[in-house]
């Protein structure tokens, strides 16, 4: 994909990042440094929980659907970050062996009014797997740059 700028993007513009498998090992390994529950770190009290199974950590399913985003290369050229997000869901568990893929749609966009070399945009995401299911939703706002100007000055 070339090089998007804020004033590339359109209210309803969408967009799906590639996928990746979540493996059971990373889920482990993930729980264990950052969200040492039981049903995320240990089979035998994960099969005794409401889930049934081990399950991934929620936050672990959303720093993954953000990288397949970014790997997507939809905002790497502009973006200069995000002050916070919004929604967060997590809405079906994922467990050893999905496969996500992240999809995003622009849902608003406006010019900054102190700063006339970017935009904020918000995206409404969904992380979902295999068969469709969605485990997860938020909203994120993203700072972007614009289009620099042609023979502008430094």
């Amino acid at each position: 994909m070339t090089a998007r700028f804020f004033e590339d993007f359109e209210i309803g513009e969408r967009f799906r990042g590639p996928g990746a498998t979540l493996s059971e090992s990373q889920i482990l390994d993930f729980a264990l440094s950052y969200d040492p529950q039981p049903f995320h770190l240990d089979k035998e009290a994960a099969a005794e929980s409401p889930y049934g199974g081990l399950i991934a950590s929620g936050f672990q399913t959303l720093a993954l659907g953000f990288r397949m985003f970014y790997q997507a290369n939809i905002i790497n050229g502009c973006s200069l970050g995000s002050p916070g997000m919004d929604e967060l869901r997590w809405l079906a568990p994922v467990r050893p062996g999905d496969t996500l893929h992240t999809e995003a749609e622009v849902i608003s966009k406006r010019d900054s009014r102190s700063r006339p070399d970017r935009g904020t945009l918000i995206m409404a995401y969904e992380i979902k797997n295999q068969t469709g299911e969605t485990a997860m939703t938020f909203t994120c706002t993203h700072i972007l740059l614009k289009r620099p100007e042609v023979g502008a000055a430094d």
